[in-house]
């Protein structure tokens, strides 16, 4: 399988990155992590000038109709970068509307201004009590006349106080259903708080918060799934570039340090040690590659299990990588003032989210056609 990418998609993400390059280093970044809000308006500003919010939007929307193979070289260059603006969380908002709005009415008015970068959305899939199931939904949604209310509390929004609007999933008569949440709608609380990773997220507590419940097609417990792979695939192509970031530091820094009069990357066991994180970033760049190009399948097992085997082998390089790339850089690789610290805090942070390598193995397990080697 060909996974080139073309000239359009190479040439967005070069100029994604002479940007990034430009205005959002290392020390621009940490500025943007230590404000009060998180955030830096003027480079979702840019973002949108250069094309990246319209990117996941449908043509009919004011959008560029960008698949996952495109949303997978702009979250590379966002990881590479270690981005903190709500980038992930608005794609997935985005694809959430996609799959199970309408396309009409409110929903189309929510795309296009979303497209030009007007509004942020964000998609509530935590509960305290839920962990990685999805399904479990406390939440519920009652009749209010000609509008529907929500009662609950979803946790660990990812930038859930920047966003706009959020994506909700409730329950109504039992089954799963997904609602629209205004900002400013009435009796929502929102608790703000920055993540070991410079993030950003929030708890939403709802009482008898007025929503509007998307009604396309495709909503429901089915929806829910789908969009929660569409974020695990977006978090797994961050990764990637993170990684590459994480290896391209710790061999710069082992070209540096000195030891015994030379540079530790002269030593053969710590450049062995280097190929293996290599390796791992390598396989794990494969299988992402892969989940994107089986995201759209319409056998939903086919996606399931892609998505799944990407999301374990990102974990677990992820892992390795983080580790080693701390060791090789010493006692400086858990400090606040290198790169590497933050890169290796933001992996374990997308190794948390949307299921750990423990639950997508099990995942994967459970799905047609798994066959079991142990004896």
């Amino acid at each position: 399988m060909d996974f080139t990418f073309n000239d359009e998609q190479q040439q967005f993400a070069d100029a994604l990155r002479r940007y990034l390059d430009k205005g959002y280093g290392f020390e621009a970044r940490q500025a943007i992590v230590q404000s009060d809000t998180g955030v830096s308006e003027a480079h979702w500003a840019a973002f949108a000038e250069l094309g990246l919010t319209a990117l996941p939007v449908p043509e009919a929307h004011g959008g560029f109709n960008g698949g996952p193979v495109d949303m997978l070289v702009v979250m590379q260059e966002l990881g590479r970068a270690l981005v903190v603006e709500p980038y992930w969380a608005s794609a997935v908002g985005i694809e959430a509307v996609r799959l199970a709005g309408t396309g009409q009415g409110e929903d189309a008015s929510l795309l296009e201004r979303a497209a030009q970068g007007k509004i942020k959305l964000a998609f509530a899939f935590h509960e305290p009590q839920a962990r990685y199931d999805l399904f479990d939904v406390a939440t519920t949604a009652h009749d209010a006349g000609e509008q529907q209310t929500l009662t609950g509390r979803k946790s660990v929004v990812l930038h859930g106080a920047q966003a706009d609007y959020w994506i909700v999933p409730a329950r109504v008569n039992g089954e799963i259903a997904l609602f629209v949440v205004a900002r400013e709608a009435a009796g929502v609380k929102i608790t703000d708080y920055r993540t070991i990773d410079g993030q950003r997220a929030a708890t939403l507590e709802f009482d008898r918060t007025p929503a509007r419940r998307l009604s396309g097609r495709h909503a429901g417990a089915a929806a829910l799934e789908h969009i929660a792979d569409y974020g695990t695939l977006l978090l797994c192509a961050e990764a990637i570039g993170a990684l590459d970031a994480l290896n391209t530091a710790t061999v710069d820094y082992t070209r540096t340090r000195q030891q015994f009069g030379q540079p530790i990357a002269r030593f053969q066991v710590l450049q062995h040690r280097m190929v293996e994180m290599l390796i791992h970033a390598e396989q794990a760049r494969s299988l992402t590659y892969l989940a994107a190009m089986r995201y759209s399948s319409e056998d939903a097992d086919e996606r399931r299990r892609a998505i799944s085997a990407a999301k374990v082998r990102v974990g677990q390089a992820a892992r390795f990588v983080g580790q080693q790339a701390v060791q090789l850089h010493g006692g400086m690789g858990v400090t606040n003032e290198v790169a590497a610290a933050h890169l290796f805090k933001r992996l374990a942070i997308i190794e948390t989210t949307l299921g750990d390598v423990d639950h997508h193995l099990a995942r994967f397990a459970a799905l047609p056609g798994f066959v079991s080697t142990e004896v």
